[in-house]
């Protein structure tokens, strides 16, 4: 089955941010699926909310919306694009769980979309634990004992049965989150408790822990006609009970006789036949190593983290494959590009090892729980190929930047071995490693481990190649020896104690997924140490090369922001004519899909390994800006030998990365920077803090991602971090700093040594002492002075040309007292590229390429000097990890913690900052009334919680404060509940379960009692989806924006490939019926497509035009003209008396419609109008309003009976008797004395948002003066109280006849705060009769 041709127009989801357990093989995923329906002539619109991705670049999909990944977002996208079939299966477990979402509520039926690849039905039967037991059994394939708990007593009931110890996993989660070992019921109850909460089917699998069976996972693919192959099979070293993510990872299986092989890949296949599962899958099993029992784990019906690994692994591209299928393609269809020859249904087979290595963040947190679980707590991986495990394993430690290139792990000296072998932490490796070292047996370390003996053979292999070279001289064989063994002449020398005799560069083997049986096409190489070099024989291409350095595994400070750069470094170079060639060893990547360079070299970016590639490849230089600072660590070592170093050099990264070297250069300029000195120990660190004066902050130089920062506030601080620093053994040394309050700004800058041009500076809105990675960084600055940005880009162009940088710079500034102060300068790409480049459309990493090669920036087109602001606002906001790593500490300061980003992009600074914090898992709901927030902060925060605590008031949240806060929070008048400390008694505990709290407001000391107290509040508060705030400043904007009215339905949808280069000019005219005024605009041309966020813009009478909302003028098939119209919050309004009346004279006056009698078409249903003239201009006019609803259900209102007329209702805990009618729209209408005395800024929106109104109302409130006259005031819904309102007027007259105060037929006059309007009620129907004025015309600008 060729393509389907239905499909034109799809629409992808994203995973979204980069968390643990979802990381950069969805963007490796996503890109290469957009490429597929790109080439395929597909319209494709994108959606994710991570800027620092490939997939979200202008060439992979013609719509891209940086828009948060919800439902609500996503169901406006459908409705604005109108895709024909969506895919979701490539957005990680958040693009899955969404894409259920929308097919669950029959949405996408609704909108004739269809769910490409896997159907629904096939996801939930492999996502919903009780379906997929049930699948199971049906199939014969044997599951662990386990049951499906709902609830906790269910979970304990099921855990007695089964037996201890039991392991929980949560449904629809994400690596493993909520989930856990339980080896009694009092661990079982924490686990349980917090896996139903995290769950978004509230459902856990309570399953018997089979700990030290083998885990074993097979990736398979089936097309829709049934093809089915096994692409590749997966072993772990860690048996059952470590997470996958977190394990060590072997393919293909190495341990399993081919029974037991055969019989895991039938299993597999028939799973995903059963499942009828479309595109790539995932299964995992548990083997028992003693029998042939095994058991299914679980199945992931979707590309996951071990398809990047398996498709970098074969060469087998199973996200491309996948795309393909879900397109109609079948197999047998579908060409393998890695040989060019086969199609995609020849499974791979490999002549060579791949080994994953995980890595942790435990560097980031020192004081974090190294045990390792089914939750997973890896923030990303290296992969290595090899022909033997020793050597792929030796590449792997090498390349994962943990500073070791053997396996002697410096943490384990003075280590009870015996007793750490018990432990199940990222160490184990290591501890195996030296346990063989020191002649503890296989079978004693398989018993106590019980990771299998084939693996602890192979590490006995190094142990015992060691220590027989010891401390001697080593022969040629023995040095041949450990070559092939993977250690590098560096660990040789190190040793063995002495300079060698010999050297042999090593060669390099091709990728080639079919065992060589055909040739492979697209270069990838590994390194071996054999005599035959796959890559020295290519035929060479003649064209100039360049060697680009990746970024290594993912981790906190480096993410994949580098990646992109990367990328886009070696599409400009292939664009200029270069042949490229590519090292990088991390397999989520962009950068290591087998097609994005011209040469891959899947190495560890280490100094050998990388000269060695250079010695095969000849390049006329290296790249390093982009690669993060794993490739900038290399350039001193690449410069030191000769090698090219293109872009800025060797020299001018020095002078920027040492401290005493680059303050000679500020000088020279008359720049400032932070007072402070380098010191090498503890007294002297002491010393400078006193000269100083404290808050000092202290750091080590050559570091990333702020590593190790800390900002000390007494001598204890200081000795506290410097033990630390001195105990990791430290050669360069640690910085001392004046620490300052003040505004953080970034820049980045691009300069070619004459020019200098500035993409964007940054301002954040946490002050200095949170890292940049971790603070909400928004573009363009949103109050920076005139003078001040003239002096930051002065200041910036010296800075750049001074350090003679060719390509990217990274400046960071601070602003105190006014005046401007150096924090640090980056000679290279920094992790705001993506963002930067996306909201402005500078291409910055092809520019910088450019210029590295020799360009000018005046011949780049893009000019000098700080480049044109375009009309939006771009948010980044951070996203962390906390509930994978929940025993770390996470507050914000120097050292960053957050694992990636989102972004928010709009009109406006609080419309892109609310969308960025609903990107970043806030809830941030304006309409609830009366949020609860908690605040305790420390003494020097005191003065400045005042400001917040008045707006939250404003905004009627409920506040909670410990003592001394409360008593600041209480000088203002305002009400606070008082909780004690937590370290006095359980009260904030119990605060914090009540379902009370949305937000806690947190400042803490340093000391370890405090951080472990506020480690257990955030864990907790964490679980419960409240969000801990732990910067002053970033709770002020959150406030901010809960009081700006954006809500998710109300925003302009950002298409960032097509945004506004200027603003954009509208034109409109302000006119109002009896003082209730609206602003139309003529739309027949279709120019404005987020009406909803310009009302909220609009609509505000203090920084706009003002009014009660704004009503489009629209073409219509079945009448004269369409009006729309949208209240002040956004909300579309069904229909507007008042409002339709100027519409009539908008028509007629501007010649658009030039009768007396016209139809409108409305959202209830088409009116007729009869308008009436003066002077050829409209004044009044007569509306046929159609027929009152009465019907309770229709209006609609949740009360029982044909009508509700005079009915006793409660609002609020007050007896109200309403009569409830809908003229297009729901009103509640309330007789009363006296009109003027009615608190209707209270009562109002009471009313509007009672439970008994599911779609809000508005209403009246009405005093019958005769029975021709009424007077009324109203409360309409998304507005307020209005001076008249149409609908409202009729509601009113229908009320005062049903109730017997006024006749049917009979003209009735109601007296409004506009004005009067004239309303007649009569069985065929109501009509509206009143005045309707234009006040003026404008134009405006958005």
């Amino acid at each position: 089955m060729p393509l389907n041709k239905d499909i034109k127009k799809v629409l992808v989801i994203g995973s979204g941010p980069i968390v643990i357990g979802q990381a950069a093989e969805f963007d490796y995923a996503g890109a290469q699926a957009c490429r597929v329906l790109r080439d395929e002539g597909i319209e494709v619109v994108l959606v994710n909310s991570n800027p620092a991705t490939i997939m979200t670049d202008k060439a992979l999909a013609d719509h891209i919306y940086l828009e948060p990944l919800t439902e609500d977002t996503l169901k406006r996208i459908i409705e604005k694009e109108k895709p024909d079939s969506i895919l979701c299966g490539l957005g990680g477990q958040t693009g899955l769980t969404l894409g259920m979402q929308l097919a669950k509520d029959g949405y996408l039926d609704k909108m004739g979309v269809k769910l490409l690849g896997t159907n629904a039905e096939a996801i939930d039967k492999a996502e919903d634990r009780q379906l997929f037991r049930d699948t199971m059994l049906k199939l014969n394939q044997p599951v662990v004992p386990s049951d499906i708990a709902n609830d906790l007593e269910t979970a304990d009931k099921i855990a007695e049965e089964i037996g201890y110890p039991v392991i929980i996993r949560p449904a629809f989660t994400l690596g493993g989150a909520g989930g856990g070992v339980a080896y009694n019921k009092e661990e079982l109850n924490i686990i349980a408790k917090n896996g139903l909460m995290l769950s978004p089917i509230t459902q856990v699998l309570v399953e018997k822990y089979i700990a030290g069976w083998k885990e074993i996972e097979f990736e398979v693919m089936r097309d829709h006609v049934g093809n089915v192959i096994a692409v590749c099979s997966m072993e772990n070293f860690d048996p059952v009970g470590v997470h996958t993510g977190d394990s060590i990872v072997i393919a293909p299986t190495v341990t399993l006789s081919d029974k037991e092989y055969q019989m895991l890949r039938s299993a597999s296949l028939d799973i995903i036949s059963e499942l009828k599962i479309e595109g790539g899958c995932n299964c995992q099993f548990a083997l028992n190593p003693e029998t042939f029992e095994y058991s299914v784990i679980e199945v992931n019906p979707r590309v996951s983290r071990s398809s990047a690994l398996a498709s970098k692994a074969t060469g087998y591209p199973i996200a491309k494959v996948t795309t393909k299928i879900a397109l109609g393609y079948t197999l047998d269809e579908i060409k393998n590009d890695v040989t060019g020859k086969t199609c995609a249904c020849f499974e791979p087979t490999l002549d060579y090892v791949v080994v994953k290595l995980p890595k942790w963040p435990f560097d980031k947190f020192v004081q974090a729980s190294r045990k390792l679980g089914t939750q997973m707590k890896a923030t990303g991986e290296v992969m290595s190929i090899a022909p033997s495990f020793e050597q792929a394993i030796m590449k792997a430690v090498r390349g994962a930047e943990i500073s070791l290139d053997t396996l002697n792990n410096k943490a384990l000296d003075n280590v009870d071995i015996m007793k750490q072998l018990h432990s199940q932490d990222d160490l184990r490796l290591f501890t195996v490693f030296k346990a063989l070292k020191n002649g503890i047996s296989v079978d004693e370390i398989h018993s106590i481990t019980m990771i299998d003996e084939w693996f602890l053979y192979k590490l006995k292999n190094l142990a015992d190649y060691e220590k027989s070279i010891t401390d001697k001289a080593l022969s040629k064989e023995e040095y041949l020896k450990g070559k092939n063994l993977g250690y590098t002449d560096e660990a040789l020398e190190r040793i063995s104690g002495g300079a060698l005799a010999f050297h042999k560069d090593c060669v390099y083997k091709m990728v080639d997924t079919c065992a060589g049986e055909f040739k492979a096409e697209t270069p990838y190489f590994y390194s071996t140490y054999d005599e035959h070099c796959e890559s020295r024989n290519l035929p060479k291409s003649g064209k100039e090369k360049i060697i680009v350095l990746g970024s290594g595994p993912i981790r906190i400070g480096q993410g994949i922001e580098f990646d992109y750069s990367s990328v886009h470094c070696v599409w400009t170079l292939k664009e200029l004519g270069y042949e490229v060639i590519l090292v990088n060893n991390n397999p989520e990547t962009v950068s290591t899909d087998f097609d994005t360079g011209d040469r891959l070299y899947f190495e560890p970016l280490c100094q050998e390994d990388i000269m060695n590639i250079i010695k095969v490849e000849k390049p006329i230089g290296v790249v390093v800006a982009f690669g993060g600072q794993t490739a900038i660590k290399l350039t001193k070592y690449l410069d030191e030998n000769g090698i090219k170093i293109l872009g800025t050099s060797a020299e001018s990264i020095d002078i920027a990365e040492d401290r005493e070297r680059f303050d000679e250069l500020l000088e020279s300029f008359g720049i400032f920077r932070p007072k402070g000195e380098s010191v090498m120990t503890l007294d002297e660190a002491i010393e400078v803090a006193h000269k100083l004066e404290y808050p000092v902050l202290l750091r080590p130089s050559y570091v990333i991602g702020g590593q190790n920062m800390t900002i000390a506030y007494t001598d204890d601080d200081v000795k506290q971090y410097m033990q630390i620093i001195l105990e990791q053994g430290i050669e360069n040394p640690v910085l001392v700093d004046k620490y300052m309050m003040g505004t953080e700004l970034e820049v980045d800058c691009i300069s070619d040594g004459t020019d200098v041009l500035i993409p964007g500076i940054m301002e954040h809105i946490e002050r200095a002492g949170v890292h940049s990675g971790d603070s909400i960084a928004v573009y363009p600055p949103y109050n920076l002075n005139d003078k001040m940005l003239e002096r930051i880009c002065e200041v910036s162009k010296k800075l750049a040309l001074s350090l003679g940088t060719q390509g990217l710079v990274n400046i960071q500034y601070l602003i105190y007292h006014n005046e401007l102060y150096v924090i640090e300068v980056n000679p290279r790409a920094s992790r705001t590229i993506p963002y930067i480049s996306k909201v402005t459309g500078v291409p910055m990493v092809e520019l910088a390429t450019k210029i590295m090669v020799g360009s000018k920036l005046k011949e780049l087109g893009y000019g000098t000097g700080l480049y044109h602001i375009p009309p939006y606002f771009a948010v980044k906001v951070p996203v962390f990890s906390f509930e994978k790593l929940n025993d770390v500490n996470s507050q914000l300061g120097p050292e960053m913690k957050s694992t990636g980003e989102v972004l928010g992009v709009g009109k406006n600074l609080k419309e892109a900052l609310f969308k960025g914090l609903v990107s970043a898992g806030f809830k941030v709901d304006a309409n609830k009334h009366g949020h609860g927030v908690l605040i305790t902060v420390t003494k020097q925060d005191r003065y400045e919680i005042v400001n917040l605590s008045k707006k939250l008031d404003d905004l009627g949240a409920k506040l909670y404060a410990t003592p001394e806060t409360a008593k600041e929070i209480q000088r203002l008048g305002i009400n606070v509940g008082i909780v004690n400390k937590l370290r006095e008694d359980n009260s904030i505990m119990d605060l914090v379960e009540s379902g009370k709290i949305d937000y806690i407001v947190y400042t803490g000391k340093s000391d370890k009692k405090s951080i472990s107290d506020y480690i257990k509040l955030h864990n907790r508060a964490n679980q419960l989806g409240i969000a801990t705030l732990t910067s002053l400043d970033t709770a002020n904007a959150l406030a901010d924006i809960i009081a700006s009215k954006y809500n998710q339905n109300n925003t302009e949808l950002v298409d960032i490939n097509n945004m506004r280069k200027e603003k954009g000019i509208l034109k409109f005219s302000k006119m109002h019926g009896t003082g209730d005024d609206y602003i139309f605009f003529n739309n027949q041309c279709g120019i404005i497509t987020c009406p909803e966020s310009f009302a909220i813009e609009f609509c505000d009478r203090h920084y706009s035009i003002g009014g009660s909302g704004i009503a489009l003028i629209e073409s219509s098939d079945i009448a004269d003209a369409k009006m729309r119209i949208f209240n002040q919050d956004g909300s579309e309004g069904n229909m507007a008396g008042n409002c339709i009346r100027c519409v009539g004279k908008f028509l007629y006056d501007n010649g658009i419609v030039k009768k007396e009698k016209m139809s409108i078409e409305t959202n209830a249903g088409v009116k007729h109008l009869k308008v009436y003239t003066r002077n050829g201009k409209v004044t009044s006019v007569t509306v046929q309003m159609g027929k009152a609803t009465l019907n309770p259900h229709k209006v609609p209102v949740n009360l029982d009976g044909e009508k509700i007329i005079d009915r006793p209702v409660i609002i609020n805990s007050t007896k109200y008797n309403i009569t409830c009618v809908s003229v297009g729209n729901p009103h509640a209408v309330v007789f009363v004395e006296n009109v003027d005395k009615v608190d209707i800024e209270t009562i109002g929106p009471k009313f509007e948002n009672a439970d008994i109104f599911p779609e809000r109302v508005n209403t009246e409130f009405v005093r019958v003066i005769n029975n021709n006259t009424i007077k009324m005031r109203v409360w309409e819904r998304g507005n307020g109280e209005t001076m008249a309102c149409g609908t409202g007027a009729c509601a009113a007259v229908v009320a005062a006849v049903e109730n017997g105060y006024c006749n049917k037929g009979e003209d009735i006059t109601v007296k409004v705060r506009g004005g009067d309007l004239i309303v007649n009620y009569t069985d065929m129907g109501i009509t509206l009769s009143g005045d309707c004025n234009l006040v003026y015309k404008g134009e405006i600008e958005y």
